[in-house]
């Protein structure tokens, strides 16, 4: 006769799915010892991920116990179809308390809280496992008060309560909460003075860890590593070596502390000497001494070490693309990358943050094409990182995409995202959306304020920035280095000399900001914008340090507005000497020469830049109309739509005549005929781009250009578009 077990399986062998499998005599399944063994079978099915043949199995059983149910609900649970195990939850003809808890568990685990809330309040009858599923949910996710709630209702408290919401207030940076809950039991377990010796640790207390460690009735491996790494983390590597030799137990991560911590240390060789003492190494110690030598820049050694490496996991890949793209070695990282038998978002995120940060955003972009292509999905790390490429590019298009993404997939909250949107909005010149994702940060860093006004100044929202500013402090935001140099810029880009001053000389005493040379730069820039040109000399030569390359470009910027040929020449003599290959300011001093009609000095100029082998940066103007970028040159001719611009530009122009209009040839600043400065001025990159923009943009859109030079006075001259 068979054995039970042997029938189960005839019955999901014996034919393909798709066939119909005829039902089995009761007295196949009716007894209790086959019911038995068809549950382990789809219990073993469901761990190896075989979920069609436990439905099988489930399927053709015509007796089926709550355990049968069970294994069904959890199994799909554990192989991640949340949406598989709700229906099945749903069928059940007669829930027990497994049923209920498993599926409150694991709606827990998907992040559906409401759904685990409701299940909760449905349930007939409720015991540990249900109160500790729900207090768990509920402090994993940061509800930390909600938590708190669920354990004042606990009929019956036991260890696990108790930890839960001990661990609910440590994990939620809530320390002070958390030990007076400790204070006001005896009864706690090893697992919770670690955990909350552990909470002092993350907030660098080490005294107070130090003297819970010395109160522990019984301290375990856990407790010694915790102490170990505490120290070492935080640069007390005497103290971490002294617990390290009077650690009863050594094992594999009390060893790998002491290499991570001598590596944050920088101490790579005292990392070494310790790495290679170890008994027993696992992929954790060979990734920390990996790592050190990578941050340490020594890459040959760590590549020499990661091929030596037994057990490779995706994490020393990870290590060791992110150590290579950091120290400029791209094609390096990027053979590894492509070499990596399997890839996680980690992975992917190093490479594109690679590129991202060599400059090399259309890569950077195009990765992350093929990241979400590969089904893998982006973390905030990486959204983030292409956000800052969109900003780069100017591409607000792609930003507003990506944006819309992150809202969808439930990542568009917090600062961290919150704050790439925010800097994504305010580079690619959309200042409204940026003030509504500023609002919308509930936890504002100093990032986000600081971004915000930097935004509003860079835009010439001057009063808009200083109002933001204001905000800040009532909030209880100190100012930086930073927010201060975007304040100064706000007002001197908004001619408000007087409240720049005040700030200027103000931020020392009350904010404790120490001026810097961007500071004094904002400054001059402020001063020479308002025409206040010997002021701000006077305040260059006061500078408690020497004045840089963009201090005396600041000067020699306003030196062309007021035509002080003088002082723009003597600080354009100081850029030339500090950076003589900078092209800008040849073309600066050029253009003063040209418009106070000295050619000779011009051509001078133009031969000195050659001899010096400088090259002017050509002037570039770009526009997005559907995702596409579309650039223009002055006088360009190769854009497919030119016959279109330009006849546009034509009819506009003599309109414009006819009203009246007289166009300024001395804006050019070429020694060519006047015929050929009106024909450079009409048909401007900045004015191309303009055309463009209004022949393919929905009317009352706004049309954003972007140059790659400083948008000149002829642009301010289209306000007749």
């Amino acid at each position: 006769m068979l054995q039970p077990v042997t029938r189960c399986m005839r019955l999901l062998h014996t034919r393909p799915l798709n066939k119909p499998i005829p039902k089995p005599s009761p007295s196949l399944v009716s007894d209790s010892k086959m019911i038995q063994q068809c549950n382990t079978s789809i219990t073993k099915y469901m761990r190896t991920g075989q979920c069609h043949s436990a439905l099988r199995i489930f399927n053709n059983m015509t007796q089926r116990t709550s355990v049968s149910w069970n294994a069904m609900i959890s199994g799909y649970l554990l192989n991640n179809k949340f949406d598989l195990a709700r229906q099945m939850f749903d069928k059940m003809p007669q829930r027990d308390l497994v049923s209920w808890n498993v599926m409150i568990t694991g709606c827990v685990r998907n992040g559906n809280l409401g759904a685990a809330r409701n299940l909760f309040d449905q349930m007939p009858h409720r015991d540990a496992v249900s109160w500790n599923a729900m207090l768990s949910g509920y402090a994993q996710h940061g509800y930390v008060e909600e938590a708190r709630m669920v354990f004042d209702r606990i009929p019956n408290k036991n260890s696990i309560s108790w930890n839960g919401i001990l661990a609910a207030y440590v994990q939620n940076g809530r320390i002070e909460d958390a030990q007076k809950l400790f204070e006001s039991n005896s009864a706690w377990d090893v697992v919770s003075w670690n955990c909350l010796m552990g909470g002092y640790v993350r907030k660098k207390r080490l005294i107070d860890a130090r003297c819970l460690f010395d109160r522990m009735p019984k301290r375990d491996e856990v407790s010694w590593n915790t102490m170990i790494s505490g120290y070492a983390q935080n640069r007390e590597l005497a103290e971490a070596h002294k617990l390290f030799d009077e650690s009863p137990i050594k094992d594999v991560y009390t060893w790998t502390a002491m290499v991570s911590g001598y590596v944050q240390n920088g101490m790579v060789d005292e990392a070494r000497r310790v790495f290679d003492e170890m008994p027993l190494k696992n992929s954790v110690s060979w990734n920390a001494m990996i790592a050190g030598y990578l941050q340490c820049k020594k890459i040959e050694v760590a590549k020499e070490l990661f091929d030596a490496m037994p057990c490779k996991n995706v994490s020393s890949w990870n290590t060791m693309i992110t150590g290579f793209a950091q120290s400029g070695s791209i094609d390096l990282a990027r053979d590894l990358f492509e070499k990596m038998p399997w890839r996680d978002c980690i992975s992917w995120g190093a490479i594109i943050s690679g590129y991202a940060h060599l400059g090399n955003n259309e890569e950077a972009l195009r990765l992350f094409v093929e990241m979400k292509r590969s089904g893998e999905k982006a973390n905030r790390s990486i959204f983030s990182c292409i956000l800052s490429t969109c900003a780069e590019i100017t591409s607000l298009e792609l930003g507003c995409q990506l944006h819309a993404q992150l809202v969808k997939v439930g990542l568009g909250s917090g600062w961290y995202v919150g704050n790439a949107l925010l800097s994504m909005y305010c580079k690619c010149g959309n200042i409204d959306e940026a003030n509504v994702i500023f609002e919308e940060i509930s936890d504002k860093d100093i990032v986000s304020w600081n971004t915000i006004i930097a935004g509003y100044a860079r835009h010439g929202f001057g009063k808009e920035a200083l109002r933001v500013f204001e905000s800040m402090k009532r909030s209880g935001v100190k100012p930086d280095e930073v927010t201060m140099v975007g304040v100064l810029s706000a007002c001197s880009h908004s001619g408000l000399v007087d409240r720049g001053t005040h700030y200027f000389h103000t931020m020392n005493h009350d904010y404790g900001i120490t001026t810097n040379s961007k500071h004094y730069t904002c400054m001059i820039d402020l001063l020479g914008r308002a025409g206040r040109l010997d002021d701000a000399l006077n305040l260059m030569k006061n500078m408690p340090f020497e004045p840089d390359a963009a201090t005396w470009g600041a000067l020699l910027g306003a030196s062309r507005i007021y035509g002080n040929t003088e002082l723009a020449e003597k600080a354009a003599e100081m850029v030339f000497q500090m950076e003589p290959d900078n092209a800008g300011m040849y073309v600066l001093l050029s253009n003063l020469y040209a418009a106070s009609g000295r050619w000779g000095d011009v051509g001078a100029m133009r031969l000195k830049m050659r001899d010096t082998g400088v090259k002017k940066v050509p002037g570039y103007s770009w526009v997005e109309v559907q995702s596409k970028i579309h650039v223009f040159s002055v006088g360009d001719g190769t854009h497919p739509d030119t016959v279109r611009i330009y006849g546009y530009l034509e009819e506009l122009y003599f309109r414009l005549k006819e009203d009246g209009y007289i166009s300024s040839p001395k804006l050019v600043l070429h020694d060519v005929e006047e015929e050929e400065k009106e024909h450079m001025l009409r048909y401007h990159s900045e004015k191309l781009a303009v055309a463009f923009g209004i022949l393919n943009i929905q009317g009352g859109r706004p049309i954003r250009v972007f140059k790659n030079l400083r948008v000149g006075e002829v642009l301010l001259r289209c306000d007749f578009v």
